[in-house]
Parts: structure tokens; sequence; C-alpha cells
């Protein structure tokens, strides 16, 4: 098989944060006191495959099969040069998904396949993100919990 050259693949890169649930005044120059957010874990540590379809359906980057559950491009304090498409999704947008919700996929030399959001986007791995963020919203609340992305290629 001949080496595609040149060819890059898109990564995702970021975080797992909570809000926690008391007024953060660890910023001596706010002005206003604020319910934080903290990273709680990098995600790299729990996450390390490279998934089109998935990016896709979760954030819009890379398949089109699905609408997108996050929306596109929202926006966040700490963004890299070299990197894109920046979003984030709480859990509890995570929790309401339409998980069973189909979207199409094959090509001109394929048949045409129809699977379900939970097909994409697979726990074996995607289970140990989902693992973590439950187990913060048991204790911070679904709200309070999000998963924080960008892609660089």
């Amino acid at each position: 098989m001949p080496a595609m050259l040149g060819f890059m693949g898109t990564d995702i890169h970021g975080f797992i944060e909570v809000r926690n649930s008391y007024i953060d005044n660890s910023e001596p120059d706010d002005d206003e006191l604020l319910f934080r957010w903290h990273p709680a874990i990098a995600l790299d540590h729990i996450y390390d495959s490279r998934s089109y379809e998935a990016f896709g359906c979760l954030f819009g980057v890379g398949g089109r099969s699905f609408e997108p559950l996050a929306a596109l491009t929202r926006a966040f304090e700490w963004e890299r040069e070299d990197s894109h498409s920046p979003s984030w999704i709480s859990w509890a947008e995570l929790e309401g998904a339409g998980w069973d919700s189909t979207g199409s996929f094959g090509g001109l030399s394929e048949p045409e396949t129809l699977l379900t959001r939970r097909q994409v986007v697979h726990d074996e791995e995607w289970g140990d993100v989902w693992s973590v963020m439950t187990l913060l919203a048991k204790r911070h609340g679904a709200e309070s919990v999000r998963l924080v992305v960008w892609f660089d290629n």
C-alpha cells in the first residue's frame, strides 16, 4: 500500500471541567465573585483515539452525518493559535442527547448504512470520559460538568 505523504489527521484535545457550587474569590483582580470552572482532568488521560464520526457527532468536526450535539464553535476562555473548532458540551446535554437517532454513512463505492449516535460514539473509546463526567456530575450536578475540546491537524 503506498504511503500517504502529507496526510495529517485531526486530533482532539481538551479536559473535563467542573464548576464548584461555591463562590470563588481566588482572583483578587476580579470585580465580581464568580462560580468558576476548574479543570478536573486532561482528556488525553482518559481518551486516546481518533474517530472522525464521533468528532462530527459530538462537535461538528470531521464526520457530517449528524447535527452536532454541541453548539458549533462555543467560545471558551483559553484558545491556542495552532488549534481550531473550540467547543464544549455539558454532562446535562450529553445525558439528554438522542443517542438512538440515526445518521447515514457510506460512500460512492459502499452501501449506505444507518448508524445511531450510540454506535458512532463507542463506549469502548468514550466510556472512561463518560465515567469521569458521571462521577463529577453526582458531586457537582450535571450542569456543572462539561467537556471542553479543541482540535488540531
